[in-house]
């Protein structure tokens, strides 16, 4: 191997590297349109940066690889055998033929070729002595449809060195694993050999891979094979095939022809008709300035297409990201309907009716705020001690209704906040991937009691607070003549009823009176800015465990959105692609 002699070719630029990891680490999970292209684009950038990208960049000075390719039955492995002047590659009527792609190189340049410098994904197999090719290969299991795994090495000094000929797989192959390698050995190209006949040289699958060529500025020679040997045709058929390359924009450096004949008896062509391809290889090898235009001019092709390819995979990145921000806005949507449902709920007096009503007015009275609220604390104490024996006091009784009504209503509208959640997933292909088989609709085992445990220690901070707030020797004594859970039950009847949870106000019914009397007996009791302050605490502390339980329904369908990954790979590409084709420009400026 020679030295590197340039020091900005001794070390892979960053932003390949860089380029690599976004791509190893891409995730598009989400079943959206154009996903599996993305993926595959995503997969083909990988394979060409490891490939050709990243290892011709480090090694400007490495063996030119030029790769043979073409249809089915175009006489690649014939043309190979007579540049080599014997056997190497496997040619017959069986197809596909090439199933393993055989490399031919000179002796010197084997350093070049015997690791994982470009195409580090197929092993390497070494062929035998000379003669063995029609032999079984060693570690050749591969079926006729199965892709190749390995490489085949051949050192044969036929070969020029600094130049090394890759006999590819067809491009039309019937093998779909074939095909595929076909064309991951020709993205690994630094000169494409295409090899079409004077029959077939106008079918479809050709002219898409040259095309593709031409996108990336791939320099490119052709063969024309099994010209029919008649005076005129050769002539004919070239011109034919250069205006249709004019034509589609695809500039080929050489037109090789090849012509119709017998071949030997030994099965190969004879050395005659591949003189003129054989000798222009020669000169190649032996001109290292323009080997190094050819090298950078592919090179810089690839990155540029590299480029596009982070370009129109970060779209799609970003597509992804759109999408995610969408179902979580949905997500987020639907349990912020239920929230401002629970506090609707408690701000229309719905919760203080029935059971509630019942408990409180055993607390307080049925009908004495119509006689006024004069001696509203003396006539509450004597209803409280006029409770039955064996029965709850009239105050716990009205704070466990209390407290399973707002259980209730809140379990009731986290559930109903799922149910839309999951409706509007499952109207999307993304959402139903997401929920499929998540049942995420569904109330959790032990949800309930979680609720329930969260009122019942709001609850219990509002008796705290009454606590609090009547340890002073002036309220005190009123407040356990009374005892703290009517009071606490009084503040709670506060809460629901403050401005924070009434959209449209509460002036008549049954719900307004019971506000009335729980205001007055507290004002009675502390005074109005501490009823206020007392109000306002617990009425935030009650928001907090509200949030805090409708959160945790919304919980799953936020996890299954964070079992995605970290968004943002779009941007990161795009930065990528800005990236590659200024790298691009550079390597173009030094070709």
């Amino acid at each position: 191997m020679t030295e590197q002699t340039d020091a900005a070719d001794t070390a892979t630029p960053a932003v390949l590297d860089t380029f690599a990891e976004h791509l190893r680490t891409l995730e598009l999970p989400l079943p959206l349109e154009g996903t599996e292209q993305a993926r595959d684009e995503a997969r083909a950038a990988q394979a060409q940066l490891a490939d050709h990208v990243i290892p011709r960049l480090e090694s400007l000075d490495a063996p030119l690889l030029v790769v043979i390719g073409g249809s089915t039955g175009a006489g690649k492995s014939t043309l190979v055998n007579a540049l080599v002047g014997r056997s190497v590659s496997r040619s017959g009527a069986i197809r596909p033929t090439t199933r393993r792609p055989v490399l031919l190189h000179h002796s010197a340049d084997e350093p070049w070729f015997t690791g994982t410098r470009i195409l580090p994904g197929l092993a390497r197999v070494h062929a035998g002595a000379a003669g063995d090719a029609e032999a079984p290969r060693p570690g050749d299991t591969t079926g006729d449809h199965d892709p190749a795994t390995s490489l085949e090495l051949h050192a044969e000094d036929a070969i020029p060195q600094g130049l090394a000929l890759l006999d590819a797989p067809d491009i039309d192959s019937v093998a779909t694993g074939n095909r595929e390698l076909a064309r991951q050995l020709l993205r690994a190209a630094d000169l494409w050999l295409f090899v079409t006949t004077a029959n077939r040289y106008a079918d479809a699958v050709p002219w898409e891979v040259l095309r593709s060529a031409a996108a990336t500025d791939v320099t490119v020679d052709v063969v024309m094979n099994r010209i029919p040997d008649r005076p005129g045709v050769a002539d004919e058929l070239a011109a034919d095939l250069r205006g249709m390359l004019e034509k589609q924009g695809i500039d080929v450096e050489h037109l090789f022809l090849v012509p119709e004949t017998e071949l030997e008896a030994d099965g190969m062509l004879p050395a005659r008709f591949v003189t003129e391809l054989k000798d222009h290889f020669a000169h190649l090898a032996a001109d290292s300035g323009a080997r190094g235009r050819i090298a950078r001019r592919t090179l810089a092709g690839a990155v540029d297409s590299l480029a596009a390819s982070a370009g129109e995979i970060a779209a799609h990145a970003a597509a992804q990201d759109q999408e995610r921000t969408q179902l979580k806005e949905q997500a987020i949507a639907a349990f912020s309907g239920a929230r401002e449902r629970i506090d609707d709920a408690l701000g229309d007096g719905s919760l203080l009716r029935g059971e509630v009503l019942a408990r409180w007015q055993d607390v307080v009275g049925t009908g004495e705020f119509i006689r006024g609220l004069e001696g509203l604390v003396g006539r509450v104490r004597d209803r409280l001690t006029q409770a039955l024996g064996g029965k709850p006091a009239p105050a716990v009784a009205a704070e466990q209704a209390l407290g399973t009504g707002l259980v209730h209503v809140v379990i009731d509208e986290s559930a109903r906040g799922a149910e839309r959640a999951e409706a509007a997933w499952r109207s999307t292909p993304a959402g139903r991937f997401l929920a499929e088989g998540q049942d995420l609709g569904r109330i959790p085992d032990g949800y309930a009691e979680q609720v329930a445990a969260s009122i019942r220690a709001w609850q219990g901070d509002v008796l705290e607070l009454v606590r609090a707030e009547g340890s002073d020797r002036r309220t005190k004594a009123r407040l356990m003549s009374l005892g703290v859970n009517a009071v606490g039950v009084a503040l709670m009847v506060v809460v629901f009823t403050s401005t924070a949870f009434i959209p449209t106000g509460l002036e008549v019914g049954a719900g307004a009176a019971t506000a009335v009397v729980g205001q007055k007996l507290l004002e009675t009791i502390f005074g109005d800015d501490a009823v206020r302050k007392m109000a306002r605490i617990a009425r935030e502390r009650l928001t907090a465990r509200l949030d805090a339980l409708v959160a945790e329904r919304s919980g799953p369908f936020l996890d299954r959105l964070e079992e995605l990954g970290e968004p943002g790979a779009g941007d990161a590409l795009a930065e990528d692609a800005a990236a590659l084709a200024s790298l691009a420009a550079r390597i173009r400026e030094d070709a």
